[in-house]
């Protein structure tokens, strides 16, 4: 027994290991919760949700809560579509956490201000944004105290309490914690805790024009709602001491502790919100949703699963600094979960007709192909085969080189599931030379499925049948970025760095008819192409738009293996 618990404290990760410990030493006098605390001005991307499993993966192991809250104290950025979007996002994850609204707590949070003014923690500043910054000093420099630092406990509620009632204008007076203007931390040198903004918020309208700064809100709204651990992403480690300032000076009994982890990034891809909103407002994306974007609206768009991301969550692990993990791990794992599901189908996307000359003219055959090779629960399907057929383009050379196995003339190979074909024509455009059809033959002994023993060929290839198959348009993605792409804070050109092979649009694909009754919630394995989903937002009754998942290939298990 004690060899099994040191094995299970030695997989634990830190920040695991750091709350299951505060839980077993009885360190709160309520169970563990965590929340993750959003702010409705943006949609939800894959970053975001490291942070959602971190907390409610810790707060499950150690059977707590986990809630969900909005941290809406900016009336000018905040709006109700994002308040949707982000509880669509986390319902599409599999969690149903409860829902919070900071601006719930504006009363609280209020008063809160009102207390740390009659302690003397806080006053009434007229400094304007400029000034204040200047007054803070520099990481080799101390800050200098404002002049209104040292106004009267009397004086300072009468002014907020203007405030409070829109008797100033916007910015022109804020509320500031009075702590140490020398302190190494810059955080401490009297933050900023309430400012004026007279405008509408979306939930509350104009019953307030004063609104408290994150950093103040935050652990207020934490010891309201009975956290115990806030968990943030590693840039607020030098935040902490204003966070344990607030509720020390507020003596909140029992308070919550913070603590930190490292932010998750992925090479190749744009996890900044800032640079994600750069992108869709500037037309380089085609939308918040663009499969591209690692937003979970793209992602679900392009077709990921949320059971595929929350393996590779889980297979990543704990970070204590910021991280960026190779963007082909995550595929690894889309591609492990589409596996187990997809439905295994023929796609011809750069189309080239074949004509098996004796082949009956008016017969069509049905042949049974399974559905996933590797689980037989999924059945069989029946694919029609018949004189005229597509096969790809690039799975036939007239002048095969050293290695080409497929089709040629005078070579054969096996149309997969039904019959070993031989070119025996090319018919070429004569204006253009280019190749416009082949003239083949069959052998009718080589069916598939029939015992047949006799010669070997050294390739199979797909097709579909021309009579049925169905028209649609693939959208093939690559990473957004360059390989050698560099993104630096302020004023990126973003069309140098973009990949101009990101996206590309095959708009001749054929499709066996099967597809013809695709659903938006299958996925399907294009053979030799990789995973593939309708696309929701182009896909019409009339219009199939199929979006490239992820390709078949796994660069990442190939290199994981040569490790």
């Amino acid at each position: 027994m004690k060899n099994e618990k040191a094995a299970e404290e030695a997989a634990t990760d830190f920040l695991t290991k750091l709350v299951m410990d505060d839980a077993e030493n009885g360190v709160f006098d309520r169970p563990i919760a965590t929340r993750f605390p959003p702010e409705p001005n943006g949609y939800l991307h894959i970053g975001n949700a490291y942070a959602i499993h971190v907390n409610h993966s810790i707060s499950q192991k150690c059977g707590g809560t986990f809630n969900l809250r909005f941290d809406d104290t900016n009336p000018l950025k905040e709006d109700t579509k994002y308040v949707e979007a982000i509880k669509e996002d986390i319902g599409w994850l599999g969690l149903q956490p409860a829902v919070y609204f900071g601006s719930d707590y504006s009363g609280q949070i209020y008063e809160a201000a009102v207390k740390l003014i009659r302690k003397g923690k806080a006053y009434v500043c007229d400094l304007t944004p400029t000034q204040i910054t200047e007054y803070r000093g520099t990481l080799t420099e101390p800050g200098k105290d404002s002049p209104f630092r040292n106004r009267s406990a009397a004086e300072n509620l009468s002014l907020f309490e203007q405030m409070r009632k829109g008797n100033f204008p916007t910015s022109s007076k804020v509320l500031r914690a009075k702590i140490d203007m020398s302190s190494p931390n810059l955080n401490m040198r009297d933050p900023v805790l309430y400012r004026i903004i007279h405008a509408a918020h979306y939930r509350t309208g104009n019953e307030w024009c004063i609104y408290p700064m994150y950093d103040f809100a935050h652990p207020i709204q934490d010891w309201i709602e009975g956290i115990t651990h806030s968990l943030c992403s590693a840039e607020f480690k030098d935040h902490r001491p204003l966070y344990e300032w607030v509720l020390n000076e507020l003596e909140a009994a029992n308070p919550p502790k913070q603590r930190e982890f490292g932010r998750l990034n992925i090479s190749g891809l744009v996890t900044s919100k800032r640079y994600l909103r750069e992108l869709v407002e500037g037309g380089f994306v085609d939308g918040w949703d663009d499969p591209r974007l690692p937003t979970l609206r793209g992602l679900r768009r392009r077709g990921v699963t949320p059971e595929s991301i929350q393996r590779f969550m889980e297979d990543i692990g704990m970070f204590r600094q910021n991280s960026t993990v190779d963007a082909a791990m995550l595929e690894h794992f889309i591609r492990q979960d589409l596996k187990e599901r997809s439905i295994s189908v023929m796609a011809v996307l750069n189309p080239l007709k074949v004509i098996i000359t004796n082949y009956p003219e008016d017969q069509t055959e049905r042949l049974s192909l399974k559905n996933n090779e590797g689980n037989e629960a999924m059945g069989s399907r029946e694919v029609p085969f018949s004189r005229e057929l597509f096969i790809e383009r690039d799975d036939f050379m007239e002048s095969p080189v050293a290695g080409f196995h497929r089709l040629s003339p005078g070579k054969e190979v096996r149309l997969k599931g039904a019959y070993f074909i031989k070119c025996e024509q090319v018919v070429k455009d004569p204006s253009t030379g280019e190749i416009k059809e082949l003239h083949c033959t069959y052998n009718p002994l080589t069916k598939s499925g029939t015992g047949f023993s006799g010669r070997k060929v050294k390739a199979t290839i797909h097709w579909v049948s021309a009579a049925h198959g169905i028209r649609a348009e693939v959208h093939l993605y690559d990473q957004l970025l360059k390989d050698s792409a560099a993104i630096v804070e302020s004023g990126n050109t973003w069309e140098e760095v973009l990949n101009p092979e990101s996206l590309i649009k095959v708009k001749q694909a054929v499709l066996e008819p099967f597809l013809k009754e695709a659903s938006l919630q299958e996925k399907y394995q294009f053979i030799r192409h990789g995973y593939f989903c309708l696309d929701a937002r182009y896909t019409t009754e009339h219009t199939k738009v199929l979006n490239r998942i992820v390709s078949l290939k796994d660069s990442w298990k190939k290199a994981r293996g040569s490790e």
